[in-house]
């Protein structure tokens, strides 16, 4: 994520569980979000059984996208990544110039990751108030994304705490109060900075409009002063857009091949060409914003010229004669006294002879 210009945009194409437990697909979905322009794809790593008891329920947009009859656990052990994949994977999207990152959603898998070096680690919003992952996360030194889907301000403000916290401490903490007590000292939330970014997200799927609420993206900023960024599950690719104009640095949208798939996630994703197109507003977007001064752009000035008015001659005005406000008005010339001297010339004396329509 690091880029010399501050208003660069890290754009992550979700992949997630999107490969449908299918290898070629997967790395077909490498191929899509490298053609896209996106700076990293992303799929997601975990253990079924470790993830979801034989009774868990699935989500509302679960039921309606897969098998209701199915449970959580026998839909997500039919989307796990196998291991064997991954390293063949970050390989592929490396030599492809696009960044291989994966979601962990329990410690092995975290671990795993670790070896290979993955350079990120986004923190899913499921697992904001797992504090024990929370704390392994952090542990591992690595820049972290939070995602914060279905959390309060105070759910995100303790998960940073505990980050805080093992980003000093080489042991876990005995309690939240310890969390607390260090949370309190300076020096500890200062660690975050430039380590942690947050997403705000809405964890549906797909998100109503009237459920984004990017003015959140502005909450958690003041709040914490870090960096933010947005994790988008809407129809289309106004929202990421949007989130870029008002200040997202990170940008996460899942795609798929086709959103006919079955899945749980298809159809709240992007496809190849609707990525590729979102990927080209948000650059085109970010050079937009420019540095915020206001002065004329270089391709103004020749418009500035053409286009502004100078102060003209109405009437014949003879040398020696005094200059009523009827002789005067303003007129595009190209060169002459700006429009504001007009005031200051009612009364002077002409030094000369003008011609009706002449600049003075």
């Amino acid at each position: 994520m690091n880029s010399s210009n501050r208003d660069y945009v890290y754009i992550i194409a979700e992949a997630g569980v999107n490969h449908n437990g299918q290898r070629d697909l997967a790395f077909a979905l490498v191929d899509a979000a490298v053609a896209a322009g996106a700076d990293a794809v992303k799929f997601q790593t975990f253990n079924a059984e470790k993830l979801a008891s034989a009774s868990a329920p699935k989500a509302g947009y679960q039921k309606k996208s897969t098998d209701a009859q199915e449970s959580q656990l026998a839909m997500l052990k039919k989307l796990e990544l196998p291991r064997e994949w991954h390293a063949d994977l970050q390989s592929y999207a490396r030599d492809r110039g696009i960044e291989f990152l994966s979601t962990a959603f329990d410690s092995d898998s975290l671990a795993f990751l670790c070896e290979l070096d993955i350079p990120l680690f986004k923190i899913p919003s499921g697992e904001l108030t797992n504090s024990p992952l929370l704390w392994s996360f952090a542990r591992t030194g690595k820049p972290l994304i939070l995602s914060t889907g279905m959390a309060t301000l105070s759910e995100v403000e303790t998960a940073l705490a505990v980050i805080a916290h093992a980003l000093k401490s080489d042991r876990e903490p005995t309690s939240l109060d310890e969390v607390w007590q260090c949370w309190s000292k300076a020096d500890y939330r200062e660690g975050l900075q430039d380590h942690v970014t947050l997403l705000h997200c809405t964890s549906q799927y797909p998100t109503p409009a009237v459920e984004v609420n990017l003015r959140a993206m502005d909450t958690l900023a003041n709040a914490f002063n870090l960096t933010v960024g947005y994790s988008d599950h809407t129809e289309g690719s106004l929202i990421p857009i949007a989130a870029v104009a008002r200040g997202a640095k990170v940008i996460e949208k899942h795609f798929t091949l086709d959103r006919n798939l079955p899945g749980p996630d298809h159809k709240a994703s992007l496809e190849p060409d609707e990525l590729a197109r979102m990927v080209a507003d948000i650059r085109n977007l970010q050079s937009a914003l420019g540095d915020g001064s206001k002065a004329p752009q270089a391709s103004e000035w020749d418009t500035r010229k053409a286009a502004r008015q100078q102060v003209v001659a109405v009437k014949s005005i003879t040398a020696g004669s005094v200059i009523q406000r009827a002789d005067l008005a303003t007129a595009r010339c190209g060169k002459g006294m700006a429009p504001s001297t007009l005031w200051e010339l009612v009364g002077q004396i002409a030094t000369q002879d003008y011609r009706p329509g002449e600049n003075i």
